[in-house]
């Protein structure tokens, strides 16, 4: 969440920068918010000292012999500026409830690296990794292969829970977790991340702190009422960034790396029927994710380094991808630059993204509460980060496309091998 002082303070900038992500900042309206939650404030101060003076009234005239009638009347007032304080701190309250309101639904500042646009189209192309494969043959998709070889079974899926979800069997079981475990042991073996195990059931201020309420209630999953109303987490960037919320850091022990596996639960309410062939986008997947915290300063530096995590998981797997800018009107509501990784389907014979990392700057932590001190005890702002370290459907998608073979075969890359138990998937569905 923004600081309205610094969002005033920037002022046309402000509105230039967030223009740049299709958004209209009112200034005006800002301020007048702004401005009555400080007479607000100001009114509730005035009182509190006005209070105090009657009460020291209240003592001397008690004190002093003064008349009855005087010291009821001294009373009587005093009486009457509490509760005049009590309405003033509910006016501090709903001014403040109204800023926030507003504050919430404001996007986080583009940086002036994010370029131009607002699609994918407009993503600035940063680098490729490798060849797409000359197969020599139509390449399947991964849906044909996958229910040619009885790994994926989307009619059970269907039968299930609906349209959307998957169902994996056999060695498409062993592979979805193969998958996960190369990955969770690249990440914390050499990369440095703490693995954590997290809730999938979150409480809205959660998604609030880390930015996926208001604005995309639509697109998540809720259950309960009450006491009891959880959210289903749309990845595990929201417990992993909220570990911290409400806590102040101290700045020796950062940067934070953490990684965690989980399903992932979205309604894509907004996809309009994009992507529902196969398991590239779906309501439930899992992934591994990656979140940073780090100093303000040092988060551009971070997400360089979080995305070179991203990609290692690409190139163990030897699968040709393509790194690129995403343009300031196509970032997340939270971010401040992205760069999403593309890896390669031969089926569509394009690119299609795999994983987004994305520099939030100090936009989360300042929603969450979360902030830093120096062993001189002096505080600052902490920044968070996130990417996709990667997702599993994606990534099983892209090894059988581009791991396949003319007779319906797909060759496992060698890492993945000693974590799936076999090479091989053959096009009957038994392994060797």
């Amino acid at each position: 969440m923004h600081d309205a002082r610094l969002l005033l303070e920037l002022g046309d900038e402000a509105v230039r920068r967030l223009a740049r992500r299709g958004y209209s900042l009112d200034l005006a309206g800002l301020e007048a918010l702004s401005s009555r939650r400080a007479a607000a404030i100001g009114r509730v101060d005035e009182l509190r000292a006005e209070s105090k003076r009657a009460a020291a009234e209240v003592g001397k005239a008690a004190k002093g012999g003064s008349p009855a009638a005087d010291v009821d009347a001294l009373k009587d007032r005093a009486r009457e500026l509490k509760e005049h304080i009590r309405l003033a701190e509910d006016d501090v309250e709903a001014a403040e409830a109204a800023l926030r309101d507003v504050l919430l639904t404001i996007p986080n500042l583009p940086g002036d690296d994010a370029p131009d646009g607002d699609s994918e189209a407009d993503a600035v192309e940063v680098r490729r990794v490798g060849e797409p494969p000359a197969l020599g043959f139509t390449p399947r998709d991964h849906v044909e292969i996958g229910e040619g070889t009885g790994i994926l079974d989307f009619g059970r899926a269907a039968k299930l829970s609906g349209a959307r979800f998957s169902v994996a069997r056999g060695p498409g079981a062993a592979l979805e977790r193969a998958i996960a475990s190369f990955f969770l042991a690249l990440h914390t073996g050499r990369h440095g991340y703490t693995e954590y195990s997290v809730p999938f059931l979150v409480t809205g201020e959660t998604m609030t702190g880390t930015g996926q309420l208001p604005k995309f209630a639509e697109d998540l999953f809720r259950t309960g009422t009450g006491d009891r109303d959880l959210w289903l987490i749309p990845t595990a960037e929201v417990p992993l960034t909220a570990l911290h919320a409400d806590e102040i850091l101290e700045t020796e022990t950062l940067p934070r790396a953490y990684t965690s596996w989980t399903p992932c639960f979205r309604s894509e309410a907004g996809s309009y029927g994009r992507d529902t062939r196969g398991i590239l986008r779906l309501h439930q997947f899992s992934k591994v994710e990656l979140v940073r915290v780090c100093a303000a300063e040092d988060s551009r530096s971070e997400l360089e380094l979080m995305l070179s995590h991203a990609e290692a998981c690409l190139q163990e797997l030897g699968l040709v991808y393509r790194v690129v800018r995403l343009a300031a009107g196509d970032m997340g509501f939270n971010a401040q630059l992205t760069y999403d990784i593309e890896v390669w389907l031969p089926s569509q014979d394009t690119y299609r993204e795999i994983s987004s990392c994305s520099d939030c700057g100090t936009f989360q932590a300042r929603r969450s509460g979360i902030r830093s001190k120096d062993a001189r005890g002096k505080r600052g702002q902490v920044a968070t980060l996130n990417g996709s370290g990667l997702p599993i459907g994606r990534t099983m998608a892209a090894i059988l496309e581009q791991c396949q073979a003319e007779d319906g075969s797909v060759t496992l890359p060698e890492v993945l091998v000693p974590h799936a138990g076999f090479r091989r998937l053959l096009p009957d569905g038994s392994t060797e």
